[in-house]
């Protein structure tokens, strides 16, 4: 991405206030990276407001950002306040809200204090807004979510506005070439997976028994399940790679010919790079989105991934793989909904 001489970026700071952890995953904390790196691009630097999590630290800091860990409740009118001490400190020129704990207080609170905010939202948790921008980069954003909202407040809602970390932005004019028959398989289920519905995909990859099966799992940071699931990988011999905390998930997602994923902002990554995805969800926020995206032909959707059978996962795996057809449909629409240049799209509304 190509700096721009008028970046609203150049030289000032943006407060990114998100966590993470094992109960409400990195995916929060993620899409805010992606816009961090946009900010960066443009010339100006920022900085994480966040709860403690040294593995969320680490990889914060390794991008530029530097990281302050939250001294209050999350959410709390003692939030806001560091918030915007910080954002005084920095002298940010926005801070980045995301999490469905700051609500229509926390964003009043922010706005009082004269501070400019952008705020990610999924589904008009907060009630009114009064923030300076909606940013809902969802499939399924709707404007008559924020029917209570200031004159001032701008919406950007819609795939349009995806952002994608950058590790995504070389991959834009890449054209992805189908198989006769998948056998790459890529399986990530987000950044905890509580639940360990990873196992039971690993569960079904060993009773789908694919023909020259390659598989890559990934294990999200705060996944709590890492040495059972790797006890279990090498106990029956399945072909799978397992990984932890990938620094680069587009690599993987280009060389996969299917996936198996939660029904998170994953999806819309992988939409971009013409991955065709079959998708268990894993909280009640990403039934929405999987289905739109089933909708729109751009996913697979399955079912919650406590309640799909490792047998049914099993067959799908199985007819999606030997479906050439179905997967390069699949591909170009994914193309087609998600361009990869929702960023400057963004930053151009905060100019």
């Amino acid at each position: 991405m190509a700096r721009q001489e008028t970046s609203p970026a150049d030289g000032k700071a943006l407060l990114v206030r998100a966590d993470s952890d094992a109960s409400i995953g990195s995916g929060h904390v993620m899409r805010c990276l992606a816009l961090a790196q946009v900010w960066q691009e443009g010339g100006g630097r920022a900085t994480y407001l966040t709860t403690e999590n040294p593995a969320l630290r680490a990889r914060l800091e390794s991008e530029g950002i530097d990281v302050v860990y939250l001294s209050d409740e999350p959410g709390s009118a003692g939030d806001a306040a560091q918030a915007v001490r910080l954002a005084g400190e920095l002298n940010a020129a926005w801070v980045l809200a995301d999490g469905y704990h700051l609500g229509g207080d926390y964003q009043k609170a922010v706005k009082d204090a004269g501070l400019r905010l952008i705020c990610v939202d999924d589904h008009g948790h907060a009630g009114h807004y009064s923030c300076d921008i909606v940013w809902n980069q969802n499939v399924y954003a709707r404007e008559d979510f924020y029917a209570s909202r200031e004159p001032h407040t701008r919406l950007l809602l819609g795939t349009g506005y995806v952002v994608l970390r950058r590790e995504f932005w070389p991959w834009r004019a890449w054209r992805r070439e189908v198989p006769d028959v998948a056998r790459k398989v890529l399986v990530t289920l987000g950044g905890s997976d509580p639940g360990n519905a990873t196992m039971r995909v690993i569960q079904a990859l060993r009773h789908a028994k694919l023909e020259h099966l390659e598989a890559v799992v990934v294990a999200g940071p705060a996944n709590p399940h890492y040495e059972e699931l790797a006890a279990a990988v090498a106990r029956w011999a399945v072909p799978v790679r397992l990984e932890r905390s990938v620094a680069d998930m587009s690599k993987l997602m280009a060389w996969a010919d299917v996936a198996v994923s939660g029904g998170g902002g994953t999806c819309l990554e992988m939409a971009m790079l013409g991955l065709p995805n079959l998708v268990l969800v894993v909280a009640e926020n990403q039934v929405i989105n999987a289905e739109v995206l089933q909708e729109k032909g751009v996913a697979i959707y399955l079912g919650w991934a406590d309640q799909v059978p490792e047998d049914r996962l099993a067959d799908e795996l199985r007819s999606i793989a030997r479906d050439r057809e179905a997967r390069e449909r699949i591909s170009g629409k994914g193309r087609k909904l998600i361009d990869g240049r929702g960023g400057g799209r963004v930053l151009d509304a905060m100019r």
